[in-house]
């Protein structure tokens, strides 16, 4: 039954399919965010490594404003991260069954938050940044930890660059020939080439539906989004053990 799926997918007892499947759908996600959002404000909030960087140019060209601003953003997308690592440890201390049903609650209700008042956030800036970036950046943060706790580091949405060079080392293991001498084949892993190809695939389609949506709706084109995620977090309401709960 769809409930069963979907409870399947954030539940705390994990499969290989469970971390698979709710991978994409979150890289679904953050590949909408990242393309609508700039679109909205300008810049992609999940790259931060392209935002360190540009903190470091900005002070090397004692651009002090600019600097701060790229800092604030880097600093948004870690607070979401440990606002994540906070509501995670929480529920399963008190909630095991509902582990992870709070972050996806919270995403949730930032998207919706998005959706519905983002264009009169984006007026009010921060040392040149919006609050609509910065909101933006905090729920890239809480999402990528989410499925890094869920998979136990072993996938990440927002992280394209990683999954491209763990994609990369994969094909390149696939071609290799291994011909004469004496040391172990050099064998691709398959199972690790299918997930990393399944996450970029479903970063790049949700950045065609991110930005398409906002182009024809604007912000409100986030509001199936976040639909999604409570459906998926009622799921695990639903199905959840009740003496966990």
């Amino acid at each position: 039954m769809p409930v069963d799926y979907l409870a399947e997918l954030a539940s705390p007892v994990r499969t290989a399919r469970a971390n698979l499947h709710l991978g994409a759908g979150l890289a679904f996600v953050a590949g909408a965010l990242n393309a609508g959002g700039f679109l909205a404000v300008g810049q992609y909030t999940s790259h931060m490594t392209g935002m360190v960087s540009m903190a470091a140019d900005s002070l090397a060209l004692a651009q002090i404003s600019a600097a701060l601003g790229a800092l604030l953003a880097v600093l948004s997308f870690v607070t979401g991260a440990s606002t994540c690592a906070l509501l995670v440890n929480f529920s399963r201390r008190h909630r095991p069954a509902w582990a992870f049903v709070p972050t996806l609650v919270l995403e949730a209700l930032l998207l919706l938050a998005f959706g519905l008042i983002g264009s009169q956030l984006l007026p009010h800036q921060i040392e040149r940044v919006s609050l609509t970036a910065l909101l933006l950046c905090f729920v890239m943060g809480l999402q990528n930890a989410l499925i890094t706790k869920i998979s136990n580091a072993e996938i990440r949405t927002t992280h394209v660059t990683g999954l491209l060079t763990d994609l990369g080392l994969e094909l390149g293991k696939l071609a290799y020939w291994n011909r004469g001498g004496s040391q172990p084949k050099v064998l691709a892993n398959r199972r690790r080439l299918r997930i990393h190809a399944s996450l970029v695939l479903a970063f790049f389609v949700g950045g065609l539906f991110g930005a398409l949506g906002f182009k024809q709706l604007g912000f409100i084109a986030t509001l199936p989004l976040a639909v999604g995620l409570v459906i998926l977090a009622a799921a695990s309401l639903v199905k959840a053990p009740q003496g966990d709960a």
